[in-house]
């Protein structure tokens, strides 16, 4: 009886939480869920597999991912203004399916040539399905529930990532091909799901004339593609730059500690896979939980004490030598995670002007793409001229620079906020 009343209970919420929301926010929640199963399978290994396969210094391996973070740096300026103009559906549509293409090709690559046209391929893509995610959920979800779906969405992104590895580190160790065919197979069948069953979510443009009387026919063409007016939001740009800095943090564990793990510590792959496994779990777990908890906080201070998380995380690898010392790094580098990424997706959302959603967007995709971009090389050249350690020093010290400017932008803020008019005295006659 106690359990038929507990199923009851269950389903009513799960009932309850499905009406919540919009049925193309399901979809979203679904495809992401089988895309990133099959993604994850490889990116956790996709470093070893390059290296392995061209056996050349870890500098010039990590190259690869910097080439794909600038390639994919271009396309989400780029991408923008396209969304905002255009539209997200056939957009994310046409990303999705080149990117598993990309991913399929990747298997049969043996050339740094051929590596880097695919990486490059596939950095082109990937941002504009992000940027165009993330405008079609501000488009989909009202302000006051936003927060709590980018939390859902970022649920379903973990439960994939907790899926993939945990079955990647087994298939990889016997067939990277096959590995690469099943993160293809994610992203095409995503691909399909929103060109059969999603609708266009771009908001309608009424540009009005001065006076505000008129609809103009055609819309006031903008400087350097709408950016100009988001370069001179200074403290969204002080935003984008301190997030960067706390993504190279995340980007330093997520793409060399892998390396760092199997060739100096020998910790074998099919172990490793376990890793970004517990990351996953504990986001599909918490993140609810967590995401209850920070929003009631303003938005600055909860992204400041996550990126201390961040920065703990990566300092602590150096004095860690085994699997269940790296594990604790992750732990710690997921708690940021919780506390970070909900909030800083929702207050971009909320911060951007409804006709710039799609740009605001793409300068925040920016900031991983730049991480990935750069910290792969800087911590590769602190590896191969002062030692493995260095890597993880250098990348405290940035994660350290980035909490430090989350807090004076707050500390900014809440001055600008808080700060009372100024008191005009008469002038004494």
């Amino acid at each position: 009886m106690c359990c038929y009343i507990m199923t009851a209970m269950l389903k009513s919420k799960l009932q309850a939480q499905y009406q919540e929301y919009p049925f193309q926010f399901w979809l979203l929640f679904v495809g992401m869920l089988i895309s990133t199963s099959g993604a994850s399978m490889i990116w956790p290994f996709l470093m070893i597999y390059a290296s392995h396969r061209l056996e050349m210094p870890l500098t010039v391996v990590a190259s690869l991912l910097s080439l794909n973070a600038l390639v994919g740096l271009i396309t989400s300026f780029l991408g923008g203004p396209l969304i905002d103009r255009f539209g997200r559906k056939w957009i994310m549509v046409v990303s999705l399916a080149l990117n598993g293409l990309a991913y399929l090709t990747l298997g049969y690559a043996d050339s740094y040539l051929q590596f880097a046209v695919l990486l490059s391929i596939s950095g082109a893509v990937n941002p504009l399905y992000r940027v165009g995610a993330d405008a079609m959920m501000a488009d989909l979800i009202p302000k006051e529930k936003r927060i709590d779906a980018y939390a859902l969405l970022r649920l379903s992104n973990n439960l994939g990532v907790a899926i993939g590895p945990a079955f990647g580190g087994f298939i990889a160790a016997s067939s990277y091909n096959l590995a690469f065919f099943f993160a293809s197979a994610g992203m095409m069948i995503y691909s399909l799901l929103i060109a059969r069953l999603a609708q266009e979510t771009l908001p309608k443009r009424e540009t009005y004339d001065p006076a505000g009387l008129a609809l103009k026919e055609n819309p006031p063409k903008e400087k350097f593609g709408g950016y100009l007016d988001i370069l001179k939001d200074f403290p969204y740009m002080g935003f984008i730059v301190a997030f960067t800095l706390v993504m190279m943090c995340a980007s330093l564990i997520w793409v060399l500690l892998p390396v760092y793990a199997m060739d100096v510590h020998n910790v074998p792959i099919k172990m490793y896979g376990f890793i970004p496994t517990v990351n996953a779990l504990m986001v599909v777990t918490l993140q609810l939980f967590v995401t209850r908890l920070t929003k009631r906080f303003s938005p600055l201070p909860v992204v400041a004490i996550g990126s201390v998380f961040y920065t703990v995380a990566v300092g602590a690898v150096m004095f860690m030598h085994d699997f269940w010392g790296f594990m604790v790094c992750m732990i710690v580098l997921t708690i940021g995670e919780l506390i970070i990424v909900p909030t800083s997706s929702t207050y971009v959302a909320n911060h951007a002007p409804v006709d710039k959603r799609g740009r605001y967007m793409g300068l925040y995709a920016i900031t991983w793409g730049v991480a990935s971009g750069i910290a792969p090389v800087f911590g590769g050249h602190l590896n191969d001229v002062y030692g493995p350690s260095a890597t993880w020093i250098g990348g405290a010290v940035v994660g350290a620079i980035g909490v430090l400017a989350f807090s004076l932008l707050d500390r900014l803020q809440t001055g600008r906020l808080t700060k009372p008019p100024a008191i005009v005295l008469p002038r004494s006659r």
